[in-house]
């Protein structure tokens, strides 16, 4: 299990000059560089912002400035998506560093990455790729989150994936997998209630079941999104976590069971591509916080009112 102990103290010592902004029972949005000029000008504008790390890897330019001023009055969210956890070879020396030197760059409020692999040898691949569930798949995994949590001295977050093929060689179920890494390795998850309806559709079993067997316990961060419908080539549904759209109703009645079982913890709208302007994106993060506020521990003064 990675030694995570005191490192936080030391990463909040590193640059002093960055404000602290609490992120707890917060929803939020992807940044989008072009939604700059509309978040600056919103007298309201949301609690918190994601960004993809890989974005933000180069040492300097529009992007760092964008996402500089960002940080200056909103927490940070920092998400991996080619980290390859999942990968069969050594996690890329090189890739780590650059994140953990955005880690400590931007000290954001979560930190996250994906339980999928995207790479072999050299190449990347622009895609989040099942991995088999079994013991030998948990022993390598578990080495790499340790390997990126003693690197970054941060407590890493693990997305459940969106899956569209089961492997047979498979020993487990995703959850006990998953609960499985938790154990190993004290990492935290990032609970993507989309990713699970489209999974469950996917390959015919219950998202209800499924959420019902996950760790609540130890999800640190929601993501929420919209999916896209197709046929698959026997003529069945099958859906594609294409974050293109607003999240659809289904996925808002499982995410409400989900805060109402876990509370309110930090929930981020993903809009990756057809990206809408600010105010449509700004709406899917409303309607997120008024779910996470109705769940919310009542306040002393309300406890007060609620015995009067």
């Amino acid at each position: 299990m990675s030694i995570l102990t005191g490192h936080d103290n030391r990463l909040a010592m590193a640059n002093p000059r960055l404000p602290k902004h609490e992120i707890a029972g917060l929803a939020g949005t992807s940044f989008k560089h072009q939604h700059l000029p509309a978040i600056l000008a919103d007298d309201a504008p949301g609690g918190f912002f994601e960004v993809h790390a890989e974005n933000y890897m180069g040492a300097g330019g529009m992007p760092h400035a964008a996402l500089a001023r960002i940080r200056e009055d909103f927490p940070v969210s920092l998400h991996g998506v080619c980290m390859s956890i999942g990968g069969p070879q050594p996690l890329d020396k090189s890739h780590l560093a650059r994140f953990k030197g955005l880690v400590e760059r931007y000290e954001p409020a979560l930190v996250s990455e994906h339980l999928a692999w995207s790479t072999h040898e050299t190449t990347f691949y622009n895609d989040l790729l099942p991995l088999p569930y079994t013991e030998a798949t948990v022993a390598r995994v578990a080495g790499h989150i340790d390997e990126v949590q003693d690197t970054i001295g941060r407590r890493l977050l693990l997305e459940n994936p969106s899956t569209y093929v089961a492997f047979p060689s498979s020993t487990m179920s995703e959850t006990a997998f998953i609960r499985e890494l938790v154990k190993r390795t004290g990492c935290g998850l990032l609970l993507d209630v989309n990713n699970v309806f489209v999974s469950a559709t996917n390959q015919g079993y219950s998202a209800l079941a499924y959420l019902s067997d996950f760790p609540l316990a130890d999800v640190g961060e929601i993501h929420l999104a919209g999916h896209a419908e197709q046929q698959d080539d026997e003529g069945e549904l099958l859906l594609i976590d294409s974050h293109d759209g607003p999240v659809a109703d289904a996925v808002w009645k499982l995410y409400e069971l989900v805060i109402a079982r876990a509370g309110p913890i930090p929930t981020l709208i993903e809009w990756d591509s057809a990206i809408p302007d600010w105010p449509v994106l700004k709406r899917e993060a409303t309607a997120a916080q008024a779910i996470l506020d109705r769940h919310a521990p009542a306040t002393p003064q309300e406890k007060i009112r609620a015995r009067a």
